[in-house]
């Protein structure tokens, strides 16, 4: 298989789920240098070494290849053993300036039906798409609230078969992948032809499972106050960006798999009168 080095901005890391063959894999999707959507999977995100694992806002090198069991064209399997990282996160300074140079490479839809259209034209399969409000973050109780034993089995494979990298002490102390008991919903509105459309997308950013777990931590009982504050009220008042990324199986279904969210930028004709007080 032809494989080649590539470069990519970290801009999304879904929640880890089971597999049979990799433990747990997390999607990971970014852009390229030369400014399009890669999707790299599957990654054993946890599983990797300290110095190969990565953050959002983080450039990594590392051989790649056109995936042969995903029709998606974003889709690339990667070597993970070749990943490297540079050590720098991309700055937040002077008004997510850095940030903003790569994301304003990509298109940025304000309307759900657009981005289905392109799907349906071009297969296109990941999506930036800014909503017009957020209506509100659903929760509610997921079917399963624990791993069910075929679940279980595949996270415990490596420890049962005695090789969870035998040379490392620490790894074999790898805590079991926890399931969040909850899923969540942004349901939104964006433009549409005939106005304005309400959708609905179930959200799996790492980012979202790691924020839950933090509130469960720090606040019990009271977790969820706390967790619709970050995702309902503070980011409100940011310029929130959805990453939409479909399934394999079901390519009509969407995911949101990332959040971005910039401050909000202020109209260009006031930013240029303040260049020049009176």
């Amino acid at each position: 298989m032809d494989s080649h080095l590539e470069r990519v901005l970290i801009l999304c890391k879904t929640y880890p789920s089971p597999s049979a063959r990799y433990v747990e894999t997390s999607c990971v999707a970014g852009i390229s240098e030369a400014g399009k959507l890669m999707r790299l999977y599957p990654v054993p995100y946890r599983l990797v070494q300290d110095e190969q694992q990565f953050k959002k806002w983080q450039w990594i090198s590392a051989r790649i290849f056109k995936s042969n069991t995903d029709n998606r064209p974003e889709s690339y399997k990667i070597y993970v053993d070749t990943i490297s990282c540079n050590p720098d996160i991309l700055s937040t300074k002077d008004n997510w300036r850095e940030r903003r140079s790569w994301i304003e490479k990509l298109p940025i839809f304000d309307s759900f039906e657009a981005v289905e259209a392109k799907r349906l034209e071009s297969g296109q399969s990941l999506a930036l798409l800014r909503p017009q409000r957020i209506l509100g973050l659903e929760i509610e109780e997921s079917d399963n609230p624990d791993w069910t034993e075929e679940e279980r089995d595949k996270l415990l494979q490596l420890q049962a078969q005695g090789e969870l990298f035998e040379q490392d002490e620490e790894a074999k102390q790898l805590r079991l992948l926890k399931k969040i008991p909850h899923e969540f919903y942004y349901r939104y509105e964006a433009t549409a032809a005939t106005g304005v459309a309400v959708h609905r997308h179930k959200l799996v950013d790492w980012e979202a499972g790691a924020l839950y777990w933090n509130c469960r931590r720090l606040y019990g009982a009271d977790w969820e106050q706390k967790f619709r504050q970050k995702l309902e009220s503070d980011l409100s008042g940011k310029d929130l960006i959805l990453m939409l990324g479909n399934m394999h199986r079901f390519q009509n279904q969407w995911l949101a798999v990332s959040l971005i969210y910039p401050p909000k930028q202020r109209p260009e004709a006031e930013r240029q009168k303040s260049l020049f007080p009176e």
